[in-house]
């Protein structure tokens, strides 16, 4: 097994987030990186550059496919880009990660997900939140039955850090907070207490000058009896900025869980009390405070490799996660009518 040949994978987009999916895959034994792929070629080139990857670059994915000879593609540009993208790779039967979201409409990530379970590859998008090493935790203290049945949570990321800095096309998108961070958190939701059978959402635009919403609150009730508040906020000039951690709480027929700032847990059971810490540790080229991010792109990646190995669906796979499109879905059409939704029904799943 030492000597198996390594898997390759070719790298599409190299902008703002990518050098965390490079770092990550290069750090992983038995991966290869085959290319590296943008359409400024001198981007991939950069990247290459300052993350030490010894690989070619092109500036045209059909190129680097046929020269390069991935296993499979990791897609991470933006997602407008995605559904001809995936097209491509359904044509080529190419095995494909795609960033969040899959796509801007929902209707176009079902036809993503159909076009690469009818050529039959393996389909995951990268969905890294619930990887984070705290989310794991707590997902798995309420799975363990420690805090009895699930009844109440609260799972909010706010902040007033300047995104726009490092990726000022958001300010220019329309459908804005809960396609860019609201998918993560109501995957988180999703990832905690099960599927959701309706959804009531209100949304706020307060920063001056961007198009689309900045802060959104949405009320979930959940098919197995739960219910959740799922915050979203680009715009919170908190004191205490807790910026990138996803503060949660969950209630319990026997207890409690809670993560709070600085990544600290804390379980009731019953009358019994337990503490404990849930950072991630920070990689050799990763950085505080993205570190925990940073971990969770490994853990994804991780993943996806594993379930590739196997001949496994991710856990994360498109299928699934037109489940958490369609709560974003729901969250706007709650929002358009004023009144609370329901996600359309896929498969006997809500999807």
């Amino acid at each position: 097994m030492a000597n198996a040949k390594p898997v390759r994978v070719g790298i599409i987009g190299c902008g703002f987030f990518a050098p965390n999916h490079v770092h990550s895959w290069a750090q992983m034994p038995g991966v290869e990186i085959a290319a590296l792929c943008d359409l400024n070629e001198e981007k991939a080139r950069q990247l290459a550059e300052r993350t030490g990857i010894k690989a070619p670059v092109f500036a045209n994915v059909a190129a680097m496919i046929d020269q390069a000879k991935p296993d499979f593609i990791d897609i991470i540009t933006s997602p407008e880009t995605h559904p001809d993208l995936v097209a491509f790779a359904a044509e080529r039967r190419m095995p494909t990660i795609v960033q969040k979201p899959m796509s801007l409409d929902f209707a176009a990530s079902r036809k993503m997900v159909d076009a690469m379970a009818k050529a039959k590859v393996p389909f995951m998008v990268h969905e890294n939140f619930r990887f984070q090493a705290p989310i794991r935790e707590v997902g798995k203290i309420v799975r363990s039955g420690e805090i009895g049945r699930p009844t109440y949570a609260i799972i909010s990321f706010r902040t007033g850090y300047d995104i726009y800095a490092g990726q000022p096309y958001l300010a220019k998108i329309k459908r804005f907070v809960l396609l860019d961070l609201g998918v993560h958190v109501l995957d988180v939701a999703r990832f905690i207490l099960g599927e959701a059978e309706r959804v009531h959402c209100e949304v706020q635009s307060v920063k001056p000058g961007i198009a689309g919403e900045d802060m959104a609150s949405m009320l979930v009730r959940h098919t197995e009896g739960a219910m959740s508040v799922v915050e979203c906020s680009y715009f919170s000039p908190l004191a205490d900025d807790p910026f990138p951690e996803t503060l949660i709480s969950v209630e319990g027929t026997d207890g409690a869980v809670t993560l709070s700032a600085g990544y600290n847990i804390a379980v009731r059971s019953g009358d019994k009390i337990r503490r404990l810490n849930g950072d991630a540790k920070v990689l050799p080229w990763a950085s505080k405070p993205w570190h925990v991010v940073q971990d969770s792109v490994l853990r994804t990646q991780e993943h996806w490799l594993d379930c590739f190995r196997r001949g496994v669906e991710p856990e994360i796979s498109g299928r699934d996660n037109l489940a958490t499109l369609a709560l974003v879905e729901a969250s706007y059409e709650s929002v358009a009518n004023r009144t609370s939704a329901r996600p359309v029904l896929i498969a006997g799943k809500n999807a």
